[in-house]
């Protein structure tokens, strides 16, 4: 794991940055451009730390799975935001030709190997990319693979029997749970026995002989070396390791979907229209990580405040390009659709 330089540490800010820029252009949609999403999309606001701290990890070769709370990754790893919204807004010149939409983001070319709808899918789909690296490693240097899930897949089967399976094959994937505190509008407590124990959601790794680590989802810093040792100890052929990287989400679990099937914009978040509690979340706005880490670097030196607000500029500026380059974009043609490209069994 390589020291983090000034450089490293802009960068960082920066794509923390770029991440929730991405993500409110995408929630303003809804009401500036009513219709242009269909479906629904779930925004990774408050998780950026999380993303941009567990990808500066990432070597050449190095290979990730991600939930359909996805945009982030994408983002952070240089996929261009103008065909990455243009997927959300289905359109021809997507990431995924306008098939994927928001939950369905892959970018094999930069490691991103996919996403899933279905809760928990990609745990498993992660320790087979592991087994692969592993027999990969016999001629080539040693890849890792990190497996991105939330709080609520941990209670799927599929998260069990991978974690196993890795444990036992010593497999070179490092689990990162995105704690979010809450699975749609239940908290964790009330459906984890871990949790409502008080007990960290890492300790579900021992079951399976491996390390269990939980960290601050909002310190950039501490996650890059938390994952990053779990991903050296993978990469030295030890084995995989839990990561419980706690986090808030600062969007409802996603947008309104009213009948019959029609998106609407964003409700306000579950801690106050389901438990009432407006306390709780604006301590969360409060402490939010991205100007925490911008004060951060700035108090410390890294970062001018002048060179922030320029990167606030021209990150807002990328993504409002994002937002016009989608809008221009055509849809893909009907027949197309039909294209084995896109059909699976």
């Amino acid at each position: 794991m390589q020291e983090l330089d000034n450089d490293r540490l802009v960068w960082m800010f920066t794509q923390m940055l770029r991440i929730r820029e991405f993500e409110e252009r995408v929630k303003r949609t809804f009401e500036e451009h009513p219709g242009v999403i269909r479906g629904h999309t779930h925004l990774a606001d408050g998780a950026e730390a999380s993303i941009v701290g567990s990808l500066a990890t990432l070597q050449p070769g190095d290979q990730l799975m991600a939930t359909y709370r996805c945009h982030g990754y994408p983002v952070a790893l240089g996929t261009e935001t103008k065909a990455i919204m243009a997927e959300i807004y289905g359109r021809k010149d997507g990431l995924c030709g306008g098939y994927g939409g928001s939950m369905h983001l892959v970018d094999p070319s930069r490691g991103f190997m996919g996403t899933s709808g279905i809760v928990g899918q990609g745990i498993p789909q992660a320790t087979g990319l592991g087994w692969a690296a592993q027999l990969r490693s016999r001629s080539h240097s040693p890849q890792v693979v990190l497996a991105f899930f939330g709080d609520g897949a941990s209670k799927q089967g599929a998260f069990h029997e991978s974690l196993n399976l890795a444990s036992l094959w010593k497999l070179p994937v490092v689990y990162v749970m995105e704690n979010n505190n809450y699975n749609v509008s239940t908290r964790s407590e009330q459906e984890d026995a871990n949790a409502a124990a008080g007990e960290p959601l890492s300790v579900k790794a021992a079951a399976y002989s491996m390390p269990g680590v939980t960290v601050d989802g909002g310190d950039p810093v501490a996650v890059y070396e938390v994952v990053g040792a779990a991903a050296d100890r993978a990469r030295a052929g030890e084995g995989p390791t839990l990561v419980e990287s706690k986090v808030y989400r600062l969007s409802a679990h996603g947008n309104i979907i009213a009948p019959p099937g029609v998106p609407l914009h964003y409700p306000e978040h579950e801690a106050i229209t389901t438990f009432g509690n407006r306390e709780e979340y604006e301590a969360a706005l409060r402490g939010d990580p991205v100007p925490r880490f911008r004060a951060r670097l700035v108090e410390q030196g890294v970062l001018e405040a002048d060179r922030a607000d320029r990167i606030t500029e021209e990150v807002r500026a990328e993504m409002d390009a994002a937002v016009q380059y989608a809008l221009d974009s055509p849809f893909p043609e009907a027949e197309t659709a039909a294209r084995y490209d896109y059909v699976y069994a």
